[in-house]
């Protein structure tokens, strides 16, 4: 059985698209059925592609940008089985949006699969380079605890 999972940052450009890319290419390596997405709280940049900054630091590592800028739907609340922010603030946007309790049960922050739960994933939109590479570094290791965290039947 697929397990569908949607990373979600603000604007879908930076930290979102790059877990996207993260969990797809560990799920690929681990030979686990996922389907991935991502999308931001905020329609900042729909329709654009991800920040070319952090499609440099991605691409170090292997990993591949490809997903355009949309932003969070209705749909996604049934359509997912995990909804993964990247930060408290757009997770907390989430629960505002969140239709029932189903929903709600499927939010969860990236960080809380790794040894730093309740931590944000840094917004690295404002800073250097050295902030897009940290937030690879991140994500890659959320990548793993996620799929580490999937049921037996999913992996």
């Amino acid at each position: 059985m697929t397990t569908k999972i949607l990373m979600v940052c603000l604007g879908n450009i930076c930290r979102s698209p790059t877990a996207e890319a993260a969990l797809r290419h560990a799920a690929a390596e681990a030979g686990v059925d996922v389907e991935v997405d991502s999308a931001g709280t905020a329609a900042y940049h729909v329709g654009e592609p991800a920040d070319p900054r952090m499609v440099d630091a991605a691409s170090g590592v292997g990993m591949a940008l490809t997903s355009v800028a949309r932003q969070v739907a209705d749909a996604d609340f049934a359509d997912f089985d995990l909804i993964v922010a990247m930060d408290r603030s757009n997770l907390e946007e989430l629960r505002r949006r969140a239709p029932d309790e189903a929903a709600l049960a499927k939010l969860r922050l990236l960080r809380d699969f790794t040894d730093e739960p309740g931590t944000d994933v840094p917004d690295p939109y404002y800073g250097g380079p050295e902030g897009f590479a940290e937030v690879v570094r991140i994500v890659r290791d959320g990548a793993r605890g996620i799929l580490a965290s999937l049921p037996a039947g999913s992996r």
